[in-house]
């Protein structure tokens, strides 16, 4: 017969997986503080090459655009307190200001775009009212998605969207878009006109004709295009911010 494991061995079995479940948490404890020492190491370094390249990354916007991406590269957020890296280079007050601007250009225009605009139309609109200086013109892209960060206070009323391919589009009217909503918006970027049909929206989606009319009805309810029931054999659904020419147009005239 089998001998039966014993009481004791069965405690000394216990004893042992104990023992080796406080060695790994001592060592992923271990592992913790090394990464948390190098993090440290990363952000002082950091901080150290800003402050050496500090007129740089405030007057040239390639260099602070790839700044920006080393910051996103090992997790820091330049902007995360009062004193982030901006604000000891004297830009956070460029970043509030820009952030106010973007508020105050999209509400502007909130009744002719619907409450969306693509961010390239927004830049030159940001151009056009900082003034014709050179300084002024050096905005980018990601200056703009930069400050829209902090727009993230005002709830849902201020939030960027990425379309693809490098496509963005900022909503300034409060509410979240439907994943319907966004995809719609998709397929209008990825067109010349930026405009949609039900029947694009089936064939390019796999919708069904209900589920496409009832998307499409509800982006017009909201305000977020314009119907065009003239254009051919059915309706055309427009949003004005992903017009083809307008923008810039729109921008000279204002």
């Amino acid at each position: 017969m089998r001998r039966r494991v014993g009481l004791g061995a069965i405690q000394q079995q216990k004893l042992a997986a104990e023992k080796y479940k406080d060695k790994g948490t001592d060592l992923q404890e271990n592992q913790l503080e090394q990464m948390t020492k190098q993090m440290e190491v990363f952000r002082v370094k950091l901080e150290e090459f800003a402050m050496k390249h500090k007129e740089d990354i405030r007057k040239n916007s390639q260099f602070r655009k790839q700044f920006q991406e080393m910051c996103a590269a090992i997790g820091v957020d330049p902007l995360a307190t009062g004193k982030g890296f901006w604000s000891v280079l004297g830009m956070g007050d460029f970043y509030y200001e820009l952030g106010v601007q973007v508020v105050e250009v999209c509400l502007a225009a909130n009744h002719k775009t619907g409450g969306l605009m693509e961010l390239d139309d927004l830049r030159r609109r940001l151009i056009a009212a900082r003034g014709q200086s050179s300084v002024h013109q050096e905005i980018t892209k990601e200056d703009i998605l930069m400050a829209a960060k902090k727009l993230s206070i005002f709830g849902n009323g201020f939030v960027v969207h990425k379309l693809g391919k490098g496509k963005y589009i900022v909503q300034s009217i409060p509410g979240e878009l439907s994943m319907e909503e966004t995809n719609i918006l998709n397929a209008a970027s990825n067109t010349e006109q930026g405009c949609v049909t039900q029947s694009q929206l089936i064939k390019d989606l796999g919708w069904t004709d209900y589920r496409a009319q009832q998307s499409l009805d509800k982006v017009l309810g909201e305000g977020l295009c314009w119907i065009d029931k003239q254009a051919g054999d059915e309706p055309s659904y427009w949003f004005p911010s992903l017009f083809p020419g307008r923008n810039a147009q729109t921008t000279a005239a204002t």
